[in-house]
């Protein structure tokens, strides 16, 4: 494929939280103390739900029986990358869709380590994560926060890294 020098892929994004209300988190095997929602690129004719279920699946193991969609975020949303951080895959960001999920499964089936992307999960609150990710993405979290901050995310614990088994 030859892609534009510069463009923006579409993407899929998922906030879950679990019955504490608190957001899943994934701390980068490549950049520590970097973390993040799951997220990723849509494929070619794929759906933007369909998407974010296998972007999901691949990067935590849980399955969509384990999600229920709460809400999906009215508009996309977009991030671009520090250029340093651009690739040929990634180009100059992502635009995204967002879906909101409530976790119904058991926290030992989470496995963030067979995809290598990422080093260990945890628990936390939504602006907790704020504070820990990454400048380019706290725009996107910012508004997600505001979108869905009618819907229930107490709690206030902080990163800190839960191992997959």
């Amino acid at each position: 494929m030859n892609l534009p020098a510069q463009y923006f892929r579409a993407g899929v994004g998922a906030v879950i939280v679990n019955d504490a209300g608190l957001v899943l988190a994934l701390e980068r095997a490549d950049i520590p103390a970097a973390w993040q929602m799951p997220q990723g690129g849509l494929e070619a004719d794929e759906e933007p739900l369909r998407a974010v279920f296998r972007e999901v699946a691949e990067e935590t193991a849980i399955p969509a029986h384990d999600l229920q969609l709460m809400q999906a975020s009215p508009e996309l949303l977009v991030y671009e990358l520090p250029p340093a951080a651009r690739r040929v895959k990634t180009g100059r960001g992502q635009v995204q869709y967002w879906f909101f999920f409530r976790f119904h499964g058991s926290d030992q089936a989470i496995d963030v380590l067979r995809g290598g992307e990422f080093r260990c999960w945890h628990w936390m609150a939504f602006e907790s994560l704020l504070d820990a990710a990454a400048d380019f993405r706290k725009p996107v979290y910012r508004r997600l926060i505001e979108q869905f901050r009618h819907l229930p995310m107490p709690g206030a614990e902080g990163p800190a890294c839960t191992h997959s088994s």
